[in-house]
């Protein structure tokens, strides 16, 4: 009996429908992109993540083409020809794999980096490393999941939303706040 229970979970492991699991959520805060401003000082743009349980904004500075890539995107505007995340979710989805999760995992020198989970065809898991702006297009594209890890958000500035001002208004307090020197300097 135990050689069968072997093998059975042998062949679901090598069949293709079995997925391996995700790394686990533990240290993971889930955010959603809240929207894209403009840094006055700078004239940088700057995704906002807001976590899902209302508590914290986080601004990320990102260049401007991956703020046009998140922007046409949230506001559903279609490029005549593919857009280079589009591009890379097409290249994805013919090769039958998926991007499942971003997470924002750390922030090193005033630069946040991220990791990109996905799976290919053959339902094996991958990660790569990428900048936050792309992730975030990419998982936008995907439908996928959009993490940032407890630290980052402990080390970053983050937004605390809890207070009697809407999150407009502390969001422009903030900004007329900051300075630009507190996150490095932005090149391209």
């Amino acid at each position: 009996m135990t050689l069968e229970i072997l093998a059975t979970t042998i062949q679901i492991m090598h069949s293709s429908e079995h997925r391996p699991d995700l790394p686990p959520t533990d240290d993971l805060v889930p955010v959603e992109v809240r929207g894209l401003v403009v840094d006055p000082r700078t004239r940088v743009p700057i995704v906002i993540l807001h976590d899902v349980a209302g508590h914290r904004l986080l601004p990320i500075w990102i260049g401007p083409f991956e703020a046009i890539a998140i922007t046409t995107h949230l506001e559903g505007v279609e490029a005549p020809r593919p857009m280079t995340h589009d591009l890379l979710r097409s290249v994805v989805g013919q090769l039958e794999g998926s991007v499942d999760r971003v997470v924002i995992s750390d922030l090193s020198e005033n630069v946040f980096y991220a990791i990109l989970w996905g799976h290919r065809s053959n339902q094996s898991l991958f990660q790569v490393d990428c900048r936050p702006s792309d992730a975030i297009a990419l998982a936008l594209r995907f439908q996928a999941s959009i993490f940032v890890h407890r630290k980052v958000l402990e080390n970053a500035r983050a937004i605390n939303l809890v207070s009697e001002l809407s999150d407009e208004e502390q969001l422009a307090s903030w900004l007329d706040a900051i300075d630009p020197s507190d996150f490095g300097e932005y090149t391209m």
